[in-house]
């Protein structure tokens, strides 16, 4: 049985060892102060950064249409704020614990659903998920598109366990994979819908490099966040096959109560469209 464990769960599920290398209440207690400060001076310093549904926003002008969509975000927001740090948890494949994924050659690409190399060979099995992120520059107010950027991304399998560290799928190295950003700040990457472990909301964890060759040396992180799905997407993808036990997890959560996610999810939270038959899409900007 595999274990589903990420630094992120609830205080007393976790052991101190399973939080995570980059795992510090420090950061959450900054985080609450900037939320704080930013509410008490909105009337004279313009917020930084840009939410999911900011259609200004370079993400906003190229969202993928479909019949079907989550109003994912705050519909009715266009403020800008930089996206909040999160931790890498526990299985992060940077070299921050343990395996570093993104010195392998075959780690910068587009398809994240099959691992690479000569030891891998296994496909991840799923709902088709293709998700884009958009780096912009938070100094700009969101005007700026980060060209030559790079985003690293992984998550969790339809189970639940993630490759390189769960037990059954460590010598698997998929659902991860890095992108330099386009001359519109855009690094699209086709996967698998994650799956809902205990404790953690459906997610997915991104790390921000000022380039390619930062990202690929694992070198001068820019920022490491999480993207949040909606529930009413999860809800439609779980009740397909392979994704039973996700069920009863997501049941138990809610984003207000998540570790992560909890003290604020504006400027994580995708905006995804689609159908389990037709797979989804998800954007997210992310102001850095």
């Amino acid at each position: 049985m595999r274990r589903h464990h990420d630094d992120e769960v609830p205080e007393a599920e976790i052991h101190e060892h399973d939080r995570g290398l980059s795992y510090d209440l420090p950061v959450l207690a900054r985080r609450r102060m900037i939320r704080l400060m930013a509410g008490v001076g909105a009337g004279l310093v313009p917020l930084v950064g840009c939410s999911a549904d900011d259609t200004s926003s370079p993400a906003a002008a190229d969202a993928p249409s479909s019949p079907s969509a989550s109003a994912a975000g705050s519909a009715s927001s266009a403020e800008c704020a930089t996206v909040p740090e999160e931790t890498a948890g526990p299985y992060p494949g940077d070299g921050s614990n343990g395996v570093n994924v993104l010195k392998e050659s075959g780690v910068v690409r587009g398809d994240i659903t099959r691992s690479f190399g000569d030891s891998a060979g296994g496909t991840a099995e799923g709902v088709p998920l293709s998700f884009t992120l958009t780096v912009v520059d938070a100094a700009s107010g969101c005007g700026t598109p980060k060209r030559g950027a790079a985003v690293y991304v992984w998550h969790c399998d339809r189970e639940g366990g993630y490759s390189l560290y769960t037990e059954g799928v460590a010598d698997e190295n998929y659902l991860r994979g890095v992108q330099e950003t386009d001359d519109r700040g855009r690094v699209t990457f086709t996967s698998v819908f994650p799956g809902c472990y205990p404790g953690r909301w459906p997610h997915i964890h991104f790390e921000v490099y000022g380039s390619l060759a930062d990202a690929t040396t694992a070198t001068a992180i820019t920022s490491t966040s999480q993207l949040a799905l909606p529930k009413d997407v999860c809800d439609a993808v779980y009740a397909t096959e392979g994704y039973e036990s996700s069920v009863d997890n997501l049941g138990r959560l809610s984003l207000e109560s998540d570790s992560v996610f909890r003290d604020g999810h504006d400027q994580q939270l995708a905006v995804v469209k689609g159908s389990v038959v037709e797979g989804y899409t998800a954007t997210l900007t992310i102001a850095v």
